[in-house]
């Protein structure tokens, strides 16, 4: 299984997007699977439910930090890598989808309780959120290669 597909799985499984991405991606830059899905606990539903930066998009971000940011503050270069890498990231998940504002992408405001309600009663979660994990996971698995 492709780990696009293995992150999909992951959030048909119940883990939050930022959950399903950082777990599978993670591991790779030495996170382990536990401690990738802890990180990742607040992300989900656009950071704790606020309906702001996607959680899979959020997870995505971190995983290119993982893979070309660097621990010397003062690494100039890697920062700037860093960056260019995640904003072509966002730039090409926007091409997709317009948005990496949860509130956005679901179409409603996940954030009020009615908001919340209303998704979950459309099933959004179930129908639109594994669209956004896949193209995450898609797009990362072009910017890290």
């Amino acid at each position: 299984m492709s780990k696009v597909d293995l992150a999909v799985s992951a959030f048909k499984e119940g883990f939050l997007c930022s959950q399903a991405l950082l777990s599978t991606y993670g591991v790779a830059f030495g996170l382990d699977r536990e401690r990738a899905i802890k990180v990742a606990a607040a992300f989900g539903g656009g950071i704790c439910r606020m309906g702001e930066t996607c959680g899979a998009v959020t997870a995505a971000l971190m995983v290119i930090g993982l893979k070309h940011g660097s621990a010397d503050a003062t690494d100039r270069e890697a920062r700037e890598r860093t960056y260019g890498l995640a904003r072509e990231f966002v730039r090409r998940f926007v091409a997709r989808h317009h948005s990496v504002r949860c509130k956005d992408l679901l179409d409603c405001d996940i954030s009020e309780p009615e908001g919340y309600a209303a998704a979950r009663e459309k099933k959004l979660f179930d129908t639109l959120c594994p669209q956004y994990v896949r193209a995450a996971a898609e797009v990362l698995e072009d910017i890290i290669g």
